[in-house]
């Protein structure tokens, strides 16, 4: 029984990565740290392209990571956060940021020496969301460049080259 579940498992692994790998949009995803094939095929799958949303912050907090804003007449209100939106896909979020707060090489990555400086000011728990909504955000960044490339490629003439986004 256990070996069947096991080899369910590492078929249905395989199947969510060649999915990813088929995908121009979860395979950008999947360059940014904390996201791997499950994370990338779950945030496609819940936000699309997010073109709901305006900016990458209304993402974040529509995934309950930060807080809501409310802005009239120059006075900013921070609303609660909620944890609406997709509890998986954050879950997915924090269980990636938590990984990169322990196993990511600071030396190297240009996320370590904010990390370091985070850890220095807060508890892990804190640092941890506050890096899984800075991921939710890049993520929005991604999937808007991919946007502005699908849109760039319907809207040129045939055999014209447009300049792509590389991350």
């Amino acid at each position: 029984m256990a070996g069947h579940i096991e080899h369910r498992i590492a078929e249905i692994t395989r199947e969510i990565e060649a999915l990813a790998a088929s995908d121009e949009r979860t395979r950008r995803l999947m360059t940014v740290p904390g996201i791997g094939p499950l994370v990338a095929t779950a945030f496609v799958a819940s936000a699309g392209n997010a073109s709901q949303f305006r900016r990458a912050k209304d993402l974040a907090a529509w995934l309950g990571l930060v807080p809501r804003e409310h802005s009239t007449g120059g006075k900013t209100t921070l609303l609660g956060i909620s944890k609406r939106g997709n509890h998986y896909l954050r879950r997915l979020l924090i269980y990636g940021a938590r990984s990169c707060v322990m196993h990511l090489n600071r030396t190297s990555n240009r996320l370590g020496s904010w990390l370091t400086g985070l850890e220095k000011r807060m508890h892990t728990n804190k640092v941890t969301v506050a890096l899984a909504a800075k991921i939710a955000r890049v993520a929005w960044v991604i999937l808007y460049a991919a946007r502005l490339d699908l849109r760039a490629a319907h809207s040129r003439k045939p055999g014209q080259q447009t300049a792509r986004f590389e991350s």
